[in-house]
């Protein structure tokens, strides 16, 4: 079973999530972290590169040829053991569970024997040392891959997912939505933290075709979040799913920027959909340089 890899970090790094099989997306994102100067080296996937769009394994093949440290989301592992459905913990019967028999079925005819065992190896975890502090990066919760967990959790469940990884700090994904908070007191003073970058192949709900990524730069005061959007060639992404014979339903997301079902989120994310995300940021303070805030990227 994969482990746990390390990165150490003595500059900004790059974080993204849900590539999503959205091969624009990809290309464009490695492009903007060529214009801040952020090396692949310095860049972490939180998971689901292959889902919802047409290009499983043209996206497959250029994060492998990156080189993109990237944690073992669900889709990686359901398609790496051969699995029937994508594992996304979608409820039986909802719209989502439905819709996913199509991209997942698309998905799976694309992925070769060298894709399946290069998201067999994948890490479930990747330690990033960044700054003076250590956090986990993992897909969705501490134990469970596929937990949702959206910024309107509650406080004490996201402590309690932090404390469980025993690092300060989680980088997760899986969700979909970009949000920072910090949650917990931390041994020697402090806020644990608990980070989502986002998704890059499929909007944020948020009624634009944006995708979301991050970057996380070391201050002498403490760790600088910014949570950044991310545009690309959304049309293009819709035509090459046209191509695909995929339904509509992802297809319109593109575009439109609203997810085509609400089933998994509660309600404070189901009373914001359409409502555009602002790029944004927050300090994670070192202990005894103030208390800090939270940021979730909403008007």
């Amino acid at each position: 079973m994969p482990g746990m890899i390390e990165m150490r970090c003595d500059g900004p790094v790059l974080c993204f999530g849900g590539p999503y099989s959205n091969l624009q997306s990809l290309q464009a994102l490695l492009a903007e972290a060529g214009r801040r100067g952020i090396p692949p080296g310095r860049m972490l996937c939180t998971g689901d590169v292959v889902a919802y769009c047409a290009d499983a394994a043209a996206t497959l093949d250029l994060m492998m040829a990156s080189g993109i440290a990237t944690v073992m989301g669900n889709c990686e592992e359901s398609l790496a053991a051969g699995g029937a459905d994508c594992g996304c913990g979608f409820a039986a019967g909802t719209a989502c569970d439905r819709l996913s028999q199509d991209w997942f079925a698309h998905a799976s005819r694309q992925v070769t024997p060298r894709h399946r065992d290069w998201m067999a190896a994948l890490p479930r975890r990747i330690e990033v040392r960044i700054g003076g502090r250590r956090l986990m990066a993992l897909h969705g919760g501490a134990t469970v891959i596929n937990r949702f967990l959206f910024a309107s959790a509650p406080e004490a469940v996201l402590a309690a997912e932090i404390a469980a990884t025993g690092a300060e700090g989680v980088i997760a994904g899986h969700c979909g939505m970009p949000f920072t908070r910090l949650a917990g007191a931390r041994p020697g003073g402090g806020r644990g933290l608990w980070h989502n970058a986002g998704a890059i192949g499929m909007p944020a709900d948020d009624g634009t075709p944006r995708g979301w990524f991050s970057v996380l730069t070391p201050e002498p005061e403490g760790l600088r979040i910014e949570h950044l959007a991310l545009d690309y060639d959304h049309a293009a992404a819709a035509r090459a799913m046209r191509r695909a014979g995929l339904g509509d339903a992802y297809r319109a997301a593109l575009s439109s920027g609203l997810w085509p079902s609400a089933d998994v989120l509660p309600p404070a994310e189901r009373a914001r959909r359409g409502r555009p995300l602002a790029a944004s940021h927050v300090l994670w303070p070192r202990a005894g340089h103030g208390a800090g805030g939270a940021c979730t990227g909403l008007p």
